[in-house]
């Protein structure tokens, strides 16, 4: 596990609502992702990862208007991602103040956009997205929000991924989102083992103690997550939150 981890929350947003699912179903609304984003500027959170889940699935291109909203109230560093098809739309996502763009579809269908936007902006700033979920007991690729099954393994898609440039990878779980039971450790394992870029996990985290499992037990580089960060309790209820740094240290996440 290193040092100082980054923990990061992840804002799922489609035609500008902010929302919530459950195995990339089950959406529950949760309000504006501006003002979620206003909150999160006061718990201090390493980044903030931002996705349109929608856009892919609808065949639209970024909403530049509420990411440039996004930007302009955020004070952390910031990822967005979702309807990324133009090495044109990666300037603009980076020049509107995004320090990273995520492509998740497009690595599949396109993947020398990877490369392209790479090689015209860093490494640094492209991470592939990898969903995947298990199909016959074989994990299996997805794109599209989930609806399309990719003939490939995460393993083969994130080493596909390094070879064509990114910088990081994103490996979603699409069988823990919103469960909040805990990551798929040996996906995660398996996808850091692989390549020698940074990993970041998600799908699953219900709290401190899942973000340090898959970051000591997966050796996962960075530890993401949705629900942990937007409802509270056993029952839900919608509140923006993050642990705070004396709790991430006291949990053994953070050294002292």
């Amino acid at each position: 596990m290193f040092t100082r981890p980054r923990i990061i929350p992840v804002l799922l947003y489609d035609d500008r609502d902010l929302i919530k699912t459950i195995n990339f179903k089950d959406r529950t609304y949760l309000g504006d992702p501006v003002n979620a984003v206003k909150i999160f500027n006061r718990k201090g959170i390493d980044e903030l990862s931002v996705l349109d889940i929608g856009a892919t699935r609808n065949g639209r291109e970024p909403d530049f208007d509420l990411l440039k909203d996004i930007a302009s109230e955020a004070f952390m560093p910031l990822s967005c991602g979702g309807g990324i098809t133009t090495l044109e739309q990666v300037h603009e996502l980076l020049a509107i103040g995004y320090e990273k763009v995520v492509i998740n579809s497009e690595l599949v269908r396109h993947p020398k956009l990877i490369t392209t936007a790479a090689e015209a902006f860093g490494s640094q700033s492209v991470v592939a997205s990898i969903d995947a979920k298990l199909v016959n007991g074989q994990y299996k690729c997805v794109i599209s929000d989930g609806n399309d099954i990719v003939d490939k393994t995460p393993v083969e898609l994130a080493q596909d991924a390094e070879r064509l440039g990114a910088g990081e990878i994103i490996i979603n779980s699409v069988d823990r989102d919103g469960m909040m039971q805990g990551y798929d450790i040996k996906l995660v394992r398996s996808v850091v083992d692989a390549v020698k870029i940074p990993v970041t996990a998600i799908g699953g985290a219900g709290g401190i103690q899942d973000l340090k499992a898959v970051l000591r037990e997966g050796n996962a580089h960075a530890a993401a997550g949705g629900s942990m960060f937007v409802y509270y309790g056993r029952l839900k209820a919608v509140l923006i939150t993050a642990p705070s740094e004396e709790e991430l240290t006291a949990a053994g996440i953070y050294s002292e």
